[in-house]
């Protein structure tokens, strides 16, 4: 059985019966934030803002990438590419980096949106490949010591000098890699839909080593989809085999798994000792302890979670793909409050009863794999992490609409 339709019957059963650390920032209220201002773009948006002083980089599913004015919501600038931008873009010095669904590594000067470079890997001249319609995202780069390194759908894991692009090394895996890599000292971690997480040197590309999923009935590969993260000496990763694993950092055995019974655990972030896990047909958040797996608390939130967190001193900051962001507590869970987009206000109704439960005739309304698309694009899901600046949170959301909220 494919993974994409193994994912929709499993998500249909269900519906019958019922990147590392994020930087931290001091604004902590209570209360829901006001909406500052929206910027409607022309397709769903599925990668997280980055922001730097007073600019907004986020790109979108109209293969357009923007440069915002945070404070006005207006464009700076944008540029057009020749594919759909499903990654986060990087930010160096000098240089915004982005990975675009044409296959091409793209480098512009941030503030005038200038090419600067541009590597192709061997995507083909078709683009990016994708996995099934649950592959949502491409491989964000990652910047480390002047270095760039970024999956693609060739199955390579490349390096290139982030000034240039000139090619450093690739190392090629068994499938495609769409996972953004995590380091740490000179250690790159990755995942492939190969069902491995491959450990590299980031100097040489060589092998470390690589550690194999268990795998599962309909998802027998064990696709590693969720985000590597590291801490507390160990690289977590979620598989498609419903599987977390905790694996140490330098040998690449399994210190503890965490099992979930639905679905996938899709993200994943560190702070402090403890990991903040996000689950699909779970639909929960959880806390543990990093170093032992022991769950400190866990909340339902009534929706698939495929973006990892955004903190401030002591609260957390998620969204969910039924378009909502949540606001909780990181001690207890406990929630502050909620954000609505407009794509839920809007469609809510579509599929959902008043109390956020599936209609009793969902059945009916989600037949094949691209009507669940459709349900998330309606909703405004939210696929990414907030991005969190000063008193500002910033959303990119399905609904083609990037969200500025303010601390009221």
């Amino acid at each position: 059985m494919k993974a994409g339709l193994a994912t929709f019957l499993i998500a249909i059963h269900s519906l019958a019966l019922g990147q590392s650390s994020a930087p931290v920032n001091s604004v902590d209220s209570s209360r829901e934030p006001a909406v500052k201002w929206k910027l409607k773009t022309q397709g769903p948006v599925i990668g997280a803002p980055v922001i730097r002083e007073n600019t907004a980089y986020v790109g979108g599913l109209d293969s357009t990438l923007y440069a915002i004015n945070v404070n006005t919501g207006t464009a700076i600038w944008k540029v057009k590419l020749n594919g759909v931008i499903r990654s986060t873009p990087c930010l160096g010095t000098n240089q915004l980096y982005v990975m675009g669904g044409d296959a091409i590594l793209h480098a512009f000067d941030p503030t005038t949106g200038k090419r600067l470079w541009q590597f192709r890997t061997l995507g083909g001249i078709l683009g990016e490949r994708r996995y099934d319609f649950a592959d949502y995202f491409h491989s964000s780069p990652r910047l480390h010591n002047n270095t760039l390194y970024v999956g693609s759908g060739d199955g390579r894991v490349y390096a290139l000098k982030a000034d240039t692009g000139d090619l450093l090394w690739s190392y090629q895996t068994g499938d495609i890699v769409h996972t953004t890599p995590a380091i740490q000292n000179d250690r790159l971690f990755v995942g492939s839909l190969d069902g491995y997480l491959y450990a590299l040197n980031t100097h040489t590309g060589a092998l470390i080593w690589k550690f194999k999923s268990v795998g599962h009935r309909y998802f027998p590969k064990g696709e590693m989809q969720g985000l590597p993260v590291v801490g507390n000496g160990l690289v977590y990763i979620g598989s498609r085999d419903y599987n977390l694993y905790a694996l140490d950092a330098q040998a690449g055995y399994g210190h503890w798994t965490k099992s979930f019974p639905l679905g996938w655990a899709t993200t994943l972030t560190v702070r402090d000792s403890v990991l903040y896990i996000g689950t699909s047909d779970d639909r929960l958040l959880a806390a543990v302890d990093g170093r032992t797996g022991r769950e400190l608390w866990r909340i339902n939130t009534q929706f698939n979670i495929f973006g990892g967190m955004a903190f401030s001193a002591a609260t957390g900051y998620f969204g969910t793909l039924m378009g909502k962001v949540f606001s909780i507590d990181l001690k207890t869970g406990a929630v502050r409050w909620t954000f609505t987009t407009d794509g839920y206000r809007q469609n809510r109704d579509r599929y959902f009863k008043p109390d956020d439960t599936f209609r009793a005739d969902i059945g009916s309304i989600i037949r094949v794999p691209e009507d669940f698309l459709q349900l998330y694009y309606r909703m405004g899901a939210i696929f990414s992490a907030p991005t969190l600046s000063g008193k500002q949170l910033f959303i990119g959301s399905a609904d083609g609409t990037i969200y500025c909220l303010e601390e009221k």
